[in-house]
């Protein structure tokens, strides 16, 4: 009977929140932009990870309602990407209507969770309204130098003849032919210049109200390091080696020097030699690696001569070159100059190929045998004029004697590369460029945007889909009116998440921004995992610079504020699909209610530690709601000085609470609030009171109850 009765309030109340349009966002007074972090729509649907999360965004946009503010409490979904492309060549269904199936049921369920959201601004990647924009954004950094094209490394399968993203490279083989091996190709891709913004994007972090550890995890991947950019010269020509180092006071025990196996030098000095096709097998072997794998102490130092020489900037001398799995494209310039004798994985390898290991700091301990690389500090030996110099002060003296020379200088070097946005897929925003035997590069005019991805594809023939439509392939030139080809690469699914929550602030506006925009934005608080710290949270921050300098936006952050919510597990480990520990929110709902899987999810534990799902604590959550709709039967009196107490100090105490996100002691209090009202005598305005302080957390039943109550 219980159950029925909860299925009744779900269903009355969701359905009288919708047409009264209870959540609309309406931009007048003070606005509180309450966002939660896009929806992958996969076909599973939501598990108690994403119900989490939600609720978690859910109750600070009814609390927030509750305060006076104008919430725009919007949700959409990140609809195009490799997912449903999969899905579409397992399956044979059709990535549009695989997406839209799955967008259905995603709806269903987070309707049945009761949340708030502002349903009129949805979004959906993958529609045209959409895309436009990508493709307008795109043509913008094309203006302003922000995007360009280039050759890069792309994991190449040569059963599927496409490229793979990283995750379908499984232990170097493809994740559809699992026994065909991986190899690299070189291909043109697209890329924005997210270096230029290196400086400030790691400047600005600590303006953030952000959790410390994505704030680290930025800092980190942004990676700044001051050193100096020092000048080889390759053998027999006049092209400068250029190679990052921290360490300019090792100079001269330079030995050798080692390219990362991703750089596209490699390939080009050995091209036609007898070295190419060593190389190329070393570096198909080596990239696919992981990059702790690579990089572990524990790992063998591999490589292999590259049959050319570098000349030194300050001896002249020959010095081999290499190229390792040590050595990662992102750090530096992606070539080292190896010092073996003051760093043990350049001591490694010089000890298993053999080559010169050369002192040039004394060791303190005065140390005539090398056993092993030495990294402290000392004075200089075997440097020529700098003889006899502290190593720390060698540095700036040699920094000046090199820029002197015009050898080298002192700089200050980013980890982070240019975003490579191109994606060798169907299932994605087309990149809005066409291919003109005689114009070369052509953008497509704004006023012919969208570039629309046909449906009309076969995902039979492995490679690109969008190869094999004709009609979309084969194009006018937009100077010349030759024929052209149009680009059939399609944008990072990144791209469509590093702008949405601007569409949010009016989805159905003809222009991209507008006065409403304005007047919502930045985000005042925003939800996201840990996971994204170094790709969705950096590219919108970059984004949100971008169109900043654009004149489009008047801000220079996206969101002032940011939630990392803890993980759902269950039998330890996180709820995945791929385990088969997901238990799905639309059946505890079933068996329970929504607002008892509310409860739960955020009594048991902090938001932003981990939840140990156990099917027995959400019984729990429903004798609290039965106690609580029970008070309705309650004889009630006047207010008294008890009565007044109790109630102040539990608003007091779950507002301040609720602000900051200690949501499992905010129900706590209300749970022993009920329990009190249950055990004395109650007034009207004590039993209002506890339907307001459990309704962001439990709406359907607080709504029920305070109806109940005349209101």
């Amino acid at each position: 009977m219980y159950i029925m009765s909860n299925k009744y309030i779900e269903k009355k109340w969701q359905k009288k929140w919708e047409e009264g349009e209870i959540f609309k966002a309406r931009p007048k007074g003070k606005k509180y932009y309450n966002l939660d972090q896009f929806a992958y729509p996969s076909s599973y649907g939501l598990h108690m990870g994403h119900a989490r999360t939600y609720v978690i965004g859910d109750v600070k946009a009814r609390f927030k309602r509750m305060q006076g503010y104008s919430v725009l409490y919007p949700i959409g979904f990140d609809s195009f990407g490799l997912p449903a492309e999969n899905a579409a060549i397992k399956e044979g269904i059709h990535p549009k209507k695989y997406t839209e199936s799955a967008i259905k049921n995603f709806i269903k369920q987070q309707k049945s969770l009761g949340l708030s959201y502002d349903w009129s601004r949805l979004i959906k990647t993958h529609e045209k309204s959409y895309y436009k924009w990508d493709q307008w954004l795109f043509l913008k950094f094309l203006e302003r130098g922000l995007a360009y094209k280039k050759k890069a490394s792309v994991n190449w399968c040569p059963a599927c003849k496409t490229v793979l993203a990283n995750e379908q490279v499984i232990r170097g083989y493809c994740w559809r032919h699992s026994e065909t091996k991986v190899t690299l190709r070189e291909l043109e891709q697209w890329f924005f210049k997210i270096t230029v913004y290196a400086k400030e994007l790691l400047g600005d972090i600590d303006k953030l109200e952000w959790p410390e550890t994505i704030k680290e995890m930025q800092k980190n991947w942004i990676g700044k390091s001051e050193g100096t950019l020092v000048y080889f010269t390759l053998e027999d020509t006049k092209e400068k080696i250029p190679i990052f180092t921290t360490r300019i006071d090792t100079l001269y025990g330079v030995t050798f020097i080692v390219y990362a196996a991703e750089h596209p030098k490699v390939l080009e000095v050995v091209k036609g030699s007898p070295y190419e096709h060593k190389v190329k097998a070393f570096i198909d072997k080596v990239v696919i690696r992981e990059r702790f794998e690579r990089t572990s102490e524990e790992t063998e130092k591999e490589g292999i001569l590259l049959g050319k020489y570098a000349i030194h900037p300050l001896t002249g001398e020959r010095i081999p070159i290499y190229v390792a799995n040590f050595v990662l494209y992102d750090y530096g310039t992606g070539v080292v100059m190896a010092v073996p004798g003051h760093d043990q994985r350049d001591f490694d390898f010089a000890k298993k190929y053999g080559l010169p290991i050369k002192r040039v700091i004394l060791p303190k301990s005065n140390e005539n045998e090398i056993k092993s690389a030495y990294t402290g500090d000392g004075v200089l030996i075997n440097s020529q004029i700098f003889n006899g110099l502290d190593n720390v002060e060698a540095i700036q003296k040699i920094n000046k004697y090199l820029k002197e020379k015009n050898l080298g200088e002192k700089t200050t070097h980013f980890k982070i590369r240019d975003w490579l946005l191109s994606r060798q897929r169907y299932w994605g925003a087309p990149i809005p460029i066409v291919y003109c035997e005689s114009c070369g590069i052509v953008p497509v005019p704004e006023n012919e945007l969208p570039v629309e991805l046909p449906e009309d594809v076969d995902f039979s023939t492995g490679g690109n889909p969008l190869m094999t439509n004709k009609n979309f392939l084969y194009v006018k030139c937009y100077k010349c009116r030759k024929t052209a080809t149009r680009e059939t690469d399609t944008m990072d699914t990144f791209v469509d998440s590093s702008w949405y929550f601007i569409r949010y602030c009016n989805p159905k506006s003809k222009n991209f921004i507008d006065k409403e925009a304005h007047f919502w934005l930045p985000i005042d608080q925003y939800y996201s995992g840990r996971e994204h710290a170094t790709g969705h949270l950096i590219y919108f921050r970059f984004f949100t610079k971008v169109l900043r300098d654009l004149g489009l936006l008047d801000l220079d952050e996206p969101a002032l504020k940011l939630f990392q919510q803890g993980d759902v597990n269950k039998g330890g480990f996180r709820m995945s699909k791929s385990r088969g520990n997901v238990v799905d929110p639309y059946d505890i709902i079933a068996k329970h209610s929504a607002d008892a899987l509310r409860f739960y999810l955020l009594f048991v534990s902090s938001p932003d530690k981990a939840l140990e799902w156990n099917d027995n604590g959400i019984e729990g959550a429903n004798k609290l709601l039965r106690k609580f709709m029970n008070l309705l039967k309650k004889k009630r009196g006047e207010n008294n000085i008890k009565i007044l107490h109790k109630m102040h100090r539990t608003i007091s105490n779950v507002t301040d609470d609720i602000e900051n996100f200690r949501y499992n002691s905010a129900l706590i209090k209300i749970a022993s609030y009920i329990e009190w009202l249950n055990k004395n005598n109650i007034s009207k305005e004590s039993l209002e009171m506890a339907c307001k302080l459990l309704s962001p957390f439990c709406p359907h039943h607080a709504e029920e109850a305070w109806e109940k109550l005349g209101n």
